[in-house]
């Protein structure tokens, strides 16, 4: 069959803004084909669009033939233009159709499809990864972005409210952020490089001169989890403000996530009914545990933790059993945070980081800096690392004011605020240690 190609023709609105108050108007819609049936007197089919969905009904007595013709020949997911008057219909999905009077077919889907992207034959995560273009299709899939997009535009209004500057930093790196135990190497013409685990190092420097900064973009972890919760390319959230501490950057944290929440909640309410998850504003302010309280409640609810260890899954969902909702966790054994935060003066043992929970799951980790070079120098020593790999960085780290900061995970908020249980539902296309495509 030869395919007719768009033309001139053009879109002149999306299917929602189809009401019974444009009847007897000339419209052009454009989208994907779904069900179609032939009731004997006439032939209709949904036509989907990212908006959502209208009828196009096909009276035998009043379509030309080689219209009707067309009409048979659709497959379903097929992209089509349909060029028709707006008629109201009580009987039709939202008391509206649209009677063709012309159909161009723009792509013709082969059959059998991979999967059904209207859900009524099931399949597993892995057969929908594979066939993701036909995947994001489904009404949930298309929800879940819809709220990943939603939340990240409050998250970026927010932070310009703030007087926050949007950067980009080099996502090819010469050294490590934390370690070299989790790093990706590529080939970089006659030397070894690697793909950035964080933007930490660059954002930090970037406080003496831009005083608040924020970056929205991937970073990469070498670590081979295989769990519904991690990934190894992730999107995160980063900030790093001047003069500032762990407490003035957990407060921005806590007002950006109560904010992200309440636009999901207001703006998405037709995707969280998809979804059938009703989204719960966390109260403010989030409560703040010490890692001491932390493992002092899980040992009174018969699960021991030994002191200086980072909490394992059962811990952190055994917490967010007994605190609920979102919460920070403080003051954690400087051993087992990375070299760049401070330690408190009163007790070296313990240092000015943070964790923020959502019930049992990690979103962003943070703290106030190091902004001393003598004392970097010691503490990468301490972490068992070369001062001379972080030349660079500690050269660019010159007069840089006290500062603090955090990274924010996307796509974990993103599972908060969808109710999923999978963090590959939240992603456009994966990447963990099996899956490298689609």
């Amino acid at each position: 069959m030869k395919l007719d190609e768009l033309g001139n023709l053009r879109r002149t609105n999306l299917s929602t803004q189809i009401t019974p108050k444009l009847a007897g108007k000339e419209v052009v819609v454009m989208g994907r084909v779904g069900d179609a049936r032939d009731l004997g007197g006439i032939k209709f089919f949904i036509l989907s669009d990212i908006a959502g969905a209208v009828q196009i009904t096909a009276p035998k007595a009043k379509t030309d033939k080689k219209l009707l013709a067309k009409i048979d020949e659709l497959t379903k997911e097929s992209s089509v233009a349909v060029k028709g008057k707006v008629v109201a219909a009580k009987q039709a999905p939202r008391g509206v159709e649209v009677l063709p009077l012309e159909i161009r077919v723009l792509n013709l889907a082969s059959t059998p499809l991979p999967l059904d992207p209207r859900g009524r034959v099931k399949a597993n995560l892995d057969t929908r990864l594979d066939a993701r273009g036909l995947d994001l299709r489904r009404s949930e899939s298309l929800a879940i972005f819809k709220i990943r997009h939603q939340a990240l535009q409050a998250i970026r209004e927010h932070l310009l409210s703030q007087d926050f500057i949007e950067v980009q930093t080099p996502k090819i790196v010469a050294t490590a952020t934390e370690s070299g135990a989790a790093l990706f190497p590529v080939s970089y013409f006659d030397r070894e490089a690697f793909l950035s685990q964080s933007p930490q190092l660059y954002k930090e420097v970037l406080t003496g001169a831009f005083e608040r900064v924020f970056e929205v973009g991937p970073i990469f972890r070498a670590e081979e989890h295989d769990t519904p919760r991690h990934l190894n390319e992730a999107t995160s959230i980063d900030i790093e403000v001047a003069y500032a501490t762990a407490d003035d950057v957990m407060d921005i944290l806590e007002e950006l996530v109560y904010r992200a929440f309440n636009e999901v909640k207001k703006k998405c309410a037709e995707e969280l009914k998809v979804l059938g998850h009703k989204l719960e504003v966390p109260k403010k302010p989030f409560p703040r545990l010490t890692y001491d309280e932390a493992l002092k409640r899980l040992e009174r609810a018969g699960l021991k933790v030994p002191w200086g260890e980072d909490l394992p899954t059962p811990a952190e969902k055994k917490l967010g059993e007994l605190v609920g909702g979102a919460y920070f966790v403080v003051d954690w054994p400087t051993a087992i945070k990375p070299f760049y935060i401070l330690p408190k003066k009163d007790n070296p043992k313990l240092c000015a980081a943070f964790d923020l929970m959502f019930k049992g799951l990690e979103l962003a980790s943070g703290g106030t800096r190091v902004h001393q070079k003598e004392l970097l120098v010691k503490q990468l020593k301490q972490k068992g690392l070369n001062p001379e790999s972080f030349e660079s960085h500690l050269k660019n780290m010159m007069a840089v004011p006290p500062h603090a900061g955090w990274g924010l995970g996307l796509d974990r908020l993103t599972m908060v605020l969808t109710g999923v249980d999978n963090v590959r539902e939240c992603v456009l296309f994966p990447r963990d240690r099996k899956r490298l495509t689609p």
